[in-house]
């Protein structure tokens, strides 16, 4: 400070020297030194800005901004003491002081603030979670909170696929409104523990897509951070400290946050997602998704790599491949070249896109063949894919792969050809049916499940019934049902009519989880007699002290009693109790049509386990 105070006290001193005062809120002032000689040119500015929590004056650095010139000098006022006379003085007391504290040790400052979280939607959203987290850590921003009123700020990640979603986030936002709006109040009868009122920051797609109206809320949210600005998250809370609204909803055509390891919100967890790839280019009628997470891009397939591995490391047994569209990952990060229509990317058939592939890199297919074999006792799953992109070599990847799940989402949105049309999904039917018959066929125990809209604009009892059929002839192991919700921005919102009733809607919604629910009983009474391999996640909620539950390949959820069991890679015969993490051979005895209960049978790994089952396929076949 003494040697900054005489720097300044001797420019003030130099001839042609002119200095601008500029006072900017909150109680800051900026000092810029001007000199109009080109070639001796120099500039210094500084901020200060007080602490109402202390007394003392902390220096913050904003960084170098561009000097403007003037050609005039100040007036020279020679009566009374001048500005060099003060900062002289300062520079002098100041150096005094600096030699009386120079063995004087400062107190640690306060945390910049805690972080308090919620996250709405889907897996994606989750993961971005996670990659915020660590962003924000990176920051300062080490301590989260599992209460927001203990919070200094406050993350809420949101879901604009459907208006249900939206209405949750609004109400909260209310909230996390009245918290900050009285938070002294708060604070004094011991709501609130805060140091401070929370800075509310919005994320994710509802962000992008009503950033206007959320800001001009009365006063309700600080921050509005898009899915692709997520690195500008600590510079945007600090534009708050100076009374401005910090906003940045700018998609990217590059991001996919690849350098970043995210902060897991489950520290023990045995499963995790990793995201491979971001944005769709599908251009679905009904789906806001484009607007609000940008084009597709890809992740180098060695930044998944090194993620997934240190994962491994820490446990994690189970990992889902996350994206809007994943199953067209495409990395071209290493090697490029152009796509022949129909040559080099294959979509399955029947299938078409109204976006063509102009770059071709590793597909889907190969980032699992690598991350399967790299990882021979890690389980992999994925999420959500487009029913286009299941070309056959991605099936016998699955096949041939143990650790590769049975498990396949196909969303089909509707059952009639004419709806699906509409929706601009790039199918009909029949192609549909086609290809479930051909993924049976390629891995015969798989389980399918898919996505249903009921209502969607112009959808008649006709095609309602069709819907309802489709779901009874495929027997999915499970579905997300919903009524349609018109988006702003989509083809929907600028072409169709929202013609159908909410009642009618209701109604059809009803239906078709009772016809689910009819076919989908079937698919767990079908592993009745079958021997699972369970991934164990922990105690069953409905006998927590005697019984543990997990998850089969194909995803059904599978309870058993805890007793000690054998296992077959320990070197020793001595038998122990199965452990959260342990993969456990199941013999199916019973199934309530939503989960099956077994008989466990060993201890195993996944190698083990399929090693035993392709020997028995092979001793029936001899035979």
């Amino acid at each position: 400070m003494a040697t900054s105070l005489s720097s300044l006290s001797s420019i003030l001193n130099q001839p042609h020297c002119a200095l601008r005062l500029k006072l900017q809120k909150p109680c800051r002032f900026a000092l810029r030194f001007l000199n109009w000689k080109p070639e001796e040119a120099s500039g210094i500015r500084c901020y200060y800005r007080r602490q109402r929590t202390t007394t003392r004056l902390q220096r913050r650095s904003l960084g170098s901004r561009s000097f403007s010139q003037s050609s005039s000098s100040l007036p020279n006022h020679s009566d009374g003491p001048s500005l060099r006379h003060f900062v002289a003085q300062a520079a002098a007391l100041t150096a005094s002081e600096a030699q009386a504290n120079q063995n004087v040790v400062a107190p640690e400052g306060p945390p910049i603030g805690r972080i308090y979280h919620e996250t709405y939607g889907c897996q994606m959203n989750i993961n971005d979670m996670e990659i915020v987290l660590s962003i924000m850590k990176e920051a300062g921003y080490s301590e989260v909170v599992d209460v927001p009123e203990n919070a200094e700020v406050i993350f809420i990640n949101t879901c604009a696929i459907r208006d249900n979603a939206e209405q949750k986030v609004w109400q909260r936002l209310n909230y996390f409104w009245f918290l900050k709006r009285h938070w002294k109040s708060n604070v004094k009868i011991g709501r609130s523990q805060s140091t401070r009122p929370p800075k509310v920051v919005v994320l994710g797609c509802m962000a992008e897509r009503l950033k206007d109206k959320i800001l001009d809320a009365d006063k309700m949210v600080d921050v509005v951070c898009g899915p692709d600005a997520y690195r500008d998250l600590p510079r945007l809370l600090q534009d708050v400290d100076y009374g401005q609204k910090g906003i940045n909803t700018l998609l990217s055509l590059e991001e996919t946050y690849a350098d970043i390891s995210p902060v897991r919100i489950s520290k023990n967890s045995i499963s995790a997602f990793v995201s491979v790839m971001r944005g769709c280019n599908n251009m679905c009628s009904f789906c806001i998704v484009p607007f609000t997470r940008g084009r597709e891009r890809s992740r180098p397939v060695e930044s998944i790599v090194r993620e997934v591995g240190e994962l491994w490391q820490e446990g994690v047994k189970e990992v889902t491949l996350l994206g809007q569209n994943v199953n067209s990952y495409n990395d071209a990060s290493e090697y490029e070249k152009e796509a022949e229509a129909g040559t080099n990317w294959n979509y399955s058939e029947g299938f078409s896109s109204l976006c063509k592939v102009k770059k071709v890199g590793s597909r889907f297919a190969d980032l699992l063949d690598r991350l399967s074999t790299e990882f021979p006792e890690m389980r992999f799953r994925y999420t959500s894919p487009h029913p286009k992109d299941f070309p056959d070599e991605l099936l016998y990847i699955m096949r041939d792969r143990h650790n590769i799940c049975n498990s396949i989402h196909l969303p089909a949105q509707s059952g009639s050809s004419r709806v699906i049309e509409r929706m601009r999904r790039g199918y009909t039917r029949e192609a549909y049916l086609d290809l479930v018959q051909k993924i049976r066929r390629i891995i015969p125990d798989v389980g399918i499940s898919s996505d249903f809209i009921c209502g969607f604009c112009g959808e008649t009892e006709e095609d309602h019934e069709e819907t309802i059929s489709l779901v009874k002839a495929v027997g999915y192991d499970m579905a997300y049902m919903f009524a349609y919700s018109m988006r702003d921005k989509t083809h929907a919102n600028r072409n169709y009519d929202d013609d159908v009733p909410e009642k009618v809607k209701q109604r059809r919604l009803t239906e078709l989880i009772e016809a689910f629910r009819e076919s989908t009983g079937q698919c767990y009474d079908s592993q009745v007699g079958t021997t699972q391999l369970v991934l164990v996640e922990g105690p069953n909620k409905r006998a927590p002290d005697t019984e543990l539950i997990g998850k089969s390949d194909r995803g059904h959820r599978v309870s058993f009693v805890n007793v000690p069991l054998p296992d077959r890679d320990a070197d020793s015969n001595e038998e122990r109790n199965p452990k959260v993490g342990d993969y456990v051979e199941v013999r199916v005895q019973k199934s309530t049509r939503a989960s099956l209960y077994g008989e466990a049978i060993a201890i195993s790994k996944l190698s083990s386990f399929y090693n035993i089952v392709n020997e028995e396929a092979l001793a029936c076949a001899s035979s």
